[in-house]
This record gives structure tokens, C-alpha cells and sequence, in this order.
């Protein structure tokens, strides 16, 4: 069987036939450029591959940061509570994450410790700053002593 010369491209919004019985997940389906992700939420069939035609899609995220340092991300709240109201769906830990920083969800435990580490990665690097800082004063003085015995 010959492949087609030319990829399918789908509506981004969905349009999959929903099975009954079938299980279904919320996940991220990325699209975008090499180096430049971009994702939608979507709801699709448990064994279908990432970017196979999805039933619905309920979202977008932008993980890479604009020029205000925000991270966009975009739900269809009333859509995402019709979903999660169904039986046999699955909430992947990326899109649980999202929805427990959106107020769907309690907050993932994986944010607590990613906003601990940082916390810590970034009261490290103050406390580094300050002994340089305080090894440059010593050294200064050592030079200004130095200067004023000779």
C-alpha cells in the first residue's frame, strides 16, 4: 500500500467519532515549529497517537514565556467540567497540573516541589552574590591597607 504524498491535516477544534466504551483521555496534543512548542488540549482516544484527529479540543498552553514572562494558557472551562463529568476518562499529569493551577483541581503536588526547588535554586544563588561580594570589600581593604603601609 502506497503512503499519500502529502500529510492529513484536521480541524484543530476535533471532529474524531466518539466511541462509547471506548476510554478517552485530556492530554497535549504539540504542535508548533523545532524549538517553538505550542499545545492543545484535546480529548482523544486513549490509543490514538499524539496528533491523530482529536474528539474535542479543549484548550491551548504556550509553554515558552512572552515578553511579560507569562506562560498563556487558554480553557473552555464549561467544555473541560463536560468532559471530566463522563466516565472512562483518563487526565494526563501535564493537563492535571494545568487544571490544578486553573482552579479545576486542587494544585498537583509536582508544582509544590517544582516551586520549592526554585525557591531554593534561587535563595543559593543570593547567598552565592553575597559572598562575592564580601570576598571583593575584603580584598579591597586588603588592597587599601596595603597601599596606605607601603
Amino acid at each position: 500500500m502506497s503512503r499519500p504524498m502529502f500529510k492529513l491535516f484536521y480541524p484543530a477544534s476535533g471532529g474524531a467519532k466518539c466511541v462509547e466504551g471506548m476510554s478517552k483521555s485530556i492530554r497535549l496534543a504539540r504542535y508548533g515549529c523545532t524549538n517553538r512548542p505550542f499545545y492543545h488540549i484535546v480529548v482523544i482516544h486513549t490509543r490514538m497517537r499524539r496528533n491523530d484527529q482529536p474528539i474535542e479540543q479543549l484548550g491551548t498552553f504556550d509553554p515558552l514565556p512572552n515578553e511579560y514572562q507569562e506562560k498563556l494558557v487558554s480553557l473552555n472551562i464549561e467544555r473541560i467540567r463536560y468532559w471530566l463529568g463522563t466516565s472512562d476518562i483518563h487526565i494526563t499529569s501535564p493537563v492535571r497540573e494545568l487544571f490544578g493551577l486553573a482552579g479545576l483541581f486542587p494544585i498537583y503536588h509536582r508544582t509544590y516541589m517544582n516551586a520549592w526547588r526554585n525557591r531554593n535554586k534561587a535563595e543559593a544563588e543570593i547567598e552565592k552574590q553575597k559572598q562575592e561580594k564580601l570576598k571583593a570589600e575584603q580584598e579591597a581593604n586588603q588592597d587599601k591597607e596595603a597601599a596606605s603601609s607601603a
